[in-house]
């Protein structure tokens, strides 16, 4: 291993602007810091705060329109003054990123292997073979099964973490002296985003390889960084020891986005809304749903699959109520929502809507029906259509529902609605690419309740937001909910978030239910594996509870739906199985005010 100076990194007065027909935006303004060897510095901040335009123009990989100043040093050459033959030369072989989503990093058309190949051949000229072999070696030490079989295949037919473990071998393979990390986990569920972070750390001490790892989530923060550095609107607002920044900070910024963070943890955890009594009719009830597709087969003359995505489901709503359904991407979560709407057919089972069965409706009562059932989509600005001005937008479902209300009723409840909301009323005539993530996503709520339905369903409604905004908005659907009496179907991958709002919890695995309870009971007391499972891989925003807490993390890869196993669909991660759970799938039982679909539904603390 090289000798490496004991600062690797030293930035000092960078700025990067950006040329615009309206003038210069300075994206970075006289940033200073510096990474030592061998250590993570986390790099915070909120969406346009900066984060990524700044390790982008240590790489000199900032958009054409993009210029920075200033001092980078590394190897005791200036990164900022290099010409992009040198910058070549030090990306992927001394320097190494990670970016957020490895689909569109990964090139489609080529093998795993033969991008992976690419860089040793490259940077080290290594021939064909003896390049492969390191490649194979290195997709072995990030934890990917079947390795040389993987070398063949191509992006698409990796999951989410095998794509994301890939860039991590790629950046590795020439062992680089700094690896940065650009949302490294975002787009990932928490239970692989525990292993990729696991993986992260074991790589850090067997290669003393620094990192820089720019995040949103305090949580990741906390258990995997040594130093913080806060950025806002393209400034340092401070910077510091982990412990300093999260226990010591007196920055207001700083201590906002801190008190942001839903926390799931002991004392510390945001309080449980209270499950409401059964003696009230549902809104919703839906027993025994079930979504089957069929898929192509991979060959000529191979006749299709069924892809089970939703496995009898039972769930209601009752006023007032808000459940919440989790589970890890492609559970089933979204499709049982399209098909309690009637978006997607069902294949068994019976929905009811305030007591009207949705399977017997046809298209007209259907259409009539649907002012009562609304749905609030993850990605607030792609929902909403860019041509028509945010007015028109939220009154489209009185057109449709109330034809008979005139010009003036129909702006005096937009006006209405828009300030429930939290917006101001004269900003009916902007379109919403004029508006923040944050903005467009009440956007979609005003429009959603502005037919004044008795079920809302949320999609992952927050997913895309940044943790302040992502607590408004929570806030504002419990406020609405409390003065509307809404029923809320609320799906989301983020635990804390799904405790915040929710009085009962629903957790899915391959389209099945494996527990049902009250929020309280689910999260004190969780009795299905899986659940433990999810519970404890969710990261704590506290640094002294993430190094004293145990880690335990889910073994492999979610089984294909496809393979319809026998027995328990969990039990090849599962470190509880034993044989039954080979051979009989469980049923879902009542345990001490739990549902649970588990042979061994023993009580165990996290």
């Amino acid at each position: 291993m090289r000798a490496l100076p004991e600062t690797i990194l030293s930035v000092d007065g960078l700025n990067v602007t950006f040329a615009t027909p309206d003038g210069p935006v300075y994206a970075v303004q006289d940033l200073n810091f510096k990474v030592e060897t061998g250590e993570t510095l986390g790099i915070v901040g909120e969406s346009g705060s900066g984060k990524s335009q700044t390790v982008l123009a240590l790489l000199g990989l900032l958009a054409a329109n993009g210029a920075a100043a200033g001092r980078a040093l590394f190897g005791g050459k200036d990164l900022l003054a290099l010409p992009e033959s040198h910058l070549r030369t030090i990306r992927g072989a001394q320097i190494a990123m990670i970016f957020q989503d490895p689909m569109t990093s990964l090139n489609p058309y080529l093998t795993i292997g033969k991008q992976m190949s690419t860089v040793l051949r490259l940077h080290q000229g290594m021939d064909r073979r003896a390049a492969w072999h390191q490649c194979e070696a290195l997709l072995d030490a990030v934890q990917i099964t079947a390795a040389r079989r993987r070398l063949g295949m191509y992006p698409h037919e990796l999951s989410g973490g095998m794509r994301q473990r890939v860039m991590i071998a790629t950046a590795l393979l020439c062992k680089p002296a700094l690896l940065i990390a650009d949302e490294p986990t975002t787009a990932l569920d928490v239970t692989v985003q525990a292993q990729i972070l696991d993986l992260m750390h074991e790589l850090r001490s067997e290669f003393s390889t620094s990192i820089i790892l720019i995040t949103h989530d305090l949580g990741v923060v906390a258990g995997s960084c040594d130093r913080v550095l806060v950025m806002h609107e393209g400034i340092k607002e401070e910077s510091g020891s982990t412990a300093d920044v999260f226990y010591r900070s007196t920055n207001d910024y700083t201590r906002t986005l801190l008190d942001a963070v839903p926390r799931l943890d002991g004392e510390h955890a945001d309080p449980i809304r209270e499950a409401l009594t059964d003696d009230v009719e549902p809104v919703l009830s839906a027993k025994g749903v079930s979504v089957e597709f069929s898929v192509p087969g991979d060959r000529l003359f191979v006749a299709p699959k069924v892809l089970r995505a939703v496995d009898d489901i039972h769930i209601e709503v009752r006023p007032g109520e808000t459940v919440g359904i989790v589970g890890e991407s492609g559970c089933g979560k979204s499709t049982l929502a399209r098909a309690i709407l009637r978006l997607v057919d069902s294949c068994g089972g019976t929905t009811c809507l305030l007591n009207r069965d949705l399977s017997t409706l046809d298209k007209e009562e259907l259409r009539s029906t649907r002012r009562d059932m609304q749905m609030i989509f993850q990605d607030p600005l792609a929902s909403l259509n860019p041509r028509m001005t945010i007015g028109r937008i939220i009154a489209e479902p009185l057109d449709t529902f109330f034809p008979q209300l005139d010009t003036e009723d129909r702006s005096r409840r937009v006006a209405d609605m828009l300030t429930r909301v939290g917006l101001d009323p004269s900003c009916v005539n902007r379109y919403p690419h004029e508006f923040s993530g944050g903005q467009c996503q009440r956007i979609g709520i005003a429009r959603a309740l502005i037919s004044q339905p008795r079920l809302l369903i949320c999609d992952e409604v927050v997913s895309a937001l940044d943790v302040t905004v992502q607590a408004q908005i929570i806030q504002l659907l419990i406020d609405l909910q409390q003065k509307l009496d809404l029923a809320i179907v609320f799906i989301a991958h983020d635990l804390a978030v799904v405790r915040r709002i929710s009085h009962r919890v629903i957790v899915m695995y391959l389209g099945k239910a494996v527990e049902i309870a009250a929020t309280d009971r689910l999260f004190l007391r969780p009795r299905h594996p899986y659940t433990r499972a999810l519970i404890a891989a969710a990261p704590v925003p506290d640094p002294e509870v993430e190094c004293g807490r145990q880690h335990v993390t889910v073994r492999g890869e979610v089984s294909s739906p496809l393979e319809n196993l026998a027995g328990c669909g969990f039990r090849s991660r599962c470190l509880d199985a034993v044989a039954e759970c080979e051979k009989c799938p469980p049923v879902m039982e009542l345990h001490d005010g739990t549902w649970v679909a588990c042979h061994q539904p023993q009580l165990r603390i996290i």
